[in-house]
C-alpha cells in the first residue's frame, strides 16, 4: 500500500482554521480527546486495514 503523502486538500488553510476553531475553549484533556475522536471518524471513513496500518507508520 502506497499512501499519497502529497498536498491533497482543496483548501488546507480552511481545515486548519476548522481545527483550531474546534479546540478553542477545550482543556489539554478535551483537545487530545477531539483529536482521537476525529481519528476514529477518519479511519473509519478510509476503512481499509492496510492503508490505515500503512498510515500509522508514516506517521511515526
Amino acid at each position: 500500500m502506497t499512501l499519497n503523502l502529497e498536498p491533497n486538500m482543496s483548501d488546507p488553510d480552511g481545515f486548519y482554521e476548522a481545527l483550531l476553531k474546534a479546540h478553542e475553549g477545550l482543556s489539554d484533556k478535551e483537545s487530545v480527546e477531539l483529536n482521537a475522536r476525529l481519528v476514529l471518524v477518519l479511519a473509519n471513513q478510509i476503512g481499509d486495514p492496510d492503508t490505515l496500518a500503512a498510515a500509522i507508520e508514516a506517521a511515526k
